[in-house]
């Protein structure tokens, strides 16, 4: 019986600690997930690099992991602004340039439509949960590694 009741307590552990992960991937719409890194942190990012995943983009989410978000690639470096309707949780935003150095960071209320847009013309966006840049110290200039490279027109 005291085998069991180890077991059983094991199994309850690792179900509180999967948890949230399970939770995430409910929400995942199926798209890729790619591994950035920035000084010591690695961030798991789901990729939106379609017009179709860039419109939905985190909308109607109501929770995100703490190391999870993601990545919005473009075709073309542009002013490429943000907002935020229908998006239920806040966030930071990261505009990065193509050599991975952060150009500008802005921080996202959820249910907004006020525009954030990136100081200079980028490709990518990198979207994580509100502050998890300035809580981290990461700042314009850090570099993010691991961006999915594409073609240069």
């Amino acid at each position: 019986m005291h085998k069991f009741i180890k077991i059983i307590s094991k199994l309850f552990a690792t179900t509180l600690l999967l948890s949230p992960v399970i939770a995430w991937a409910q929400v995942n719409i199926g798209l890729p997930i790619i591994e950035l890194k920035t000084g010591i942190y690695r961030i798991q990012a789901e990729l939106a690099d379609t017009p179709k995943a860039r419109e939905v983009g985190l909308m109607n989410r109501t929770s995100m992991p703490s190391n999870s978000g993601m990545l919005f690639v473009f075709e073309q470096k542009a002013g490429h602004c943000f907002w935020m309707n229908n998006t239920k949780i806040p966030l930071s935003i990261a505009f990065i340039a193509d050599d991975g150095k952060i150009v500008n960071i802005e921080e996202m209320q959820a249910e907004t439509t006020n525009n954030h847009c990136p100081k200079a013309a980028v490709r990518y966006a990198l979207e994580m949960n509100k502050q998890w840049f300035s809580d981290r110290v990461i700042v314009p200039g850090s570099v993010i590694s691991g961006l999915p490279r594409r073609e240069l027109p």
